[in-house]
């Protein structure tokens, strides 16, 4: 892991540090982008050595401010020490953004599930974005004005074929989302979600339209739905994550924002 200099403090995220699990690709990757070219410290955390270092390499064209830790944050022992290596590099945590998942766990009716798809999904969809927060909360209490942002699907908002369990792990997160806003707010730390749909320009959207698969005819249904003509895409969902982190959103706490351009308005 590598850390850098600390940004002159003329710049609005001066000194402020932001940890982007699954920060290597996507959603994650845009969102790094953009909190280094707002002045910020941001270190990325992914399972991949060889994504991760492309990625270190890409970030650092915006800004040298840029760590890489690898860890599967499936593992809560992995994901304490992207923690601690986070905070060694630049001196504590000011926003985790709680992005990674492993991608295991796609679309599938409920029946077609085996025992242990459901329990690996449990591991790969919610517990992999709830470790980092759980490892994380001490650096977050040090920091009053600290955040969190998870990311998660409308799918626990709107019931979708072959998203069942999919939709349970996502809810989970969601009034995690909620009841930990409540017992953090006495630190003045805030939580909050971003909940996704089929988005373009990730990683999980070029897996799907690769081969024939239930999934690719269950989204090729939906994309012809966007009432905008197209899904959102990685960039739509970052800017959305940008700013429940800024300062800009300090009265936002518990809410889980929607970036499903207008998808959900009456199911699917």
């Amino acid at each position: 892991m590598n850390g850098t200099n600390v940004p002159p403090a003329s710049q609005p995220w001066s000194n402020k540090t932001v940890v982007i699990t699954g920060g290597t690709s996507g959603t994650g990757f845009r969102a790094a982008q953009r909190f280094l070219d707002r002045g910020a410290n941001v270190v990325v955390n992914g399972r991949s050595p060889e994504r991760g270092q492309a990625a270190l390499d890409a970030l650092r064209e915006h800004s040298s401010r840029v760590a890489l830790s690898i860890a599967d944050c499936a593992d809560h022992t992995q994901a304490s020490r992207l923690v601690e290596e986070s905070a060694a590099a630049f001196g504590g945590i000011d926003v985790l953004v709680s992005a990674g998942a492993s991608g295991k766990g796609d679309p599938k009716p409920f029946a077609d599930m085996s025992p242990d798809e459901v329990r690996d999904g449990v591991m790969t969809r919610f517990l992999a974005r709830m470790y980092p927060v759980h490892a994380a909360i001490p650096l977050l209490r040090a920091r009053p004005g600290s955040c969190v942002v998870m990311l998660t699907t409308d799918a626990a908002r709107h019931a979708t074929t072959g998203e069942t369990m999919i939709g349970a792990y996502a809810a989970g997160i969601i009034q995690t989302t909620k009841t930990l806003a409540r017992e953090l707010s006495r630190d003045q730390v805030r939580v909050n979600a971003v909940a996704m749909t089929l988005t373009a320009g990730t990683r999980s959207w070029d897996r799907i339209f690769a081969t024939e698969s239930f999934e690719k005819h269950l989204f090729e249904k939906a994309i012809s739905r966007f009432p905008f003509g197209k899904a959102p895409d990685a960039d739509d969902v970052a800017n959305a994550i940008v700013f429940l982190a800024s300062p800009e959103a300090a009265q936002i706490t518990g809410q889980t924002v929607s970036v499903n351009g207008g998808l959900s308005f009456g199911g699917w």
